[in-house]
C-alpha cells in the first residue's frame, strides 16, 4: 500500500482540508436556504409568527413551527448530500 499521499500538505496533521472546506460550504448554503425557507413560510401565514410565538406564547404553533423547521432540515440535507 502506497502511504505517501499522506505526505502532501493537503493532509497536514491528518486533515484533507479540501474536505474542511467544502463542508464548510456545504453548511453554509445549508443555512442561507433554511433561513431563505423560513422567511418564505413566514411571509405565507397569514399571521405573524413571532408575535404569535413570543408575545402570546403559542406553544402548538411553536411545536409546528419547530417540525417545519425540521423538515426543512432534513430536505436541505438530503438535497447536499
Amino acid at each position: 500500500m502506497n502511504w505517501n499521499h499522506f505526505s502532501s500538505p493537503l493532509y497536514a496533521n491528518g486533515l484533507d482540508w479540501n474536505v474542511v472546506a467544502a463542508s464548510v460550504l456545504y453548511a453554509v448554503i445549508g443555512i442561507v436556504v433554511f433561513a431563505l425557507s423560513f422567511i418564505i413560510v413566514d411571509k405565507i401565514t397569514p399571521y405573524d409568527l413571532w408575535k404569535e410565538l413570543v408575545e402570546k406564547k403559542n406553544t402548538a404553533l411553536a411545536i409546528v413551527v419547530g417540525m417545519a423547521a425540521l423538515g426543512i432540515c432534513i430536505i436541505v440535507a438530503a438535497a447536499i448530500h
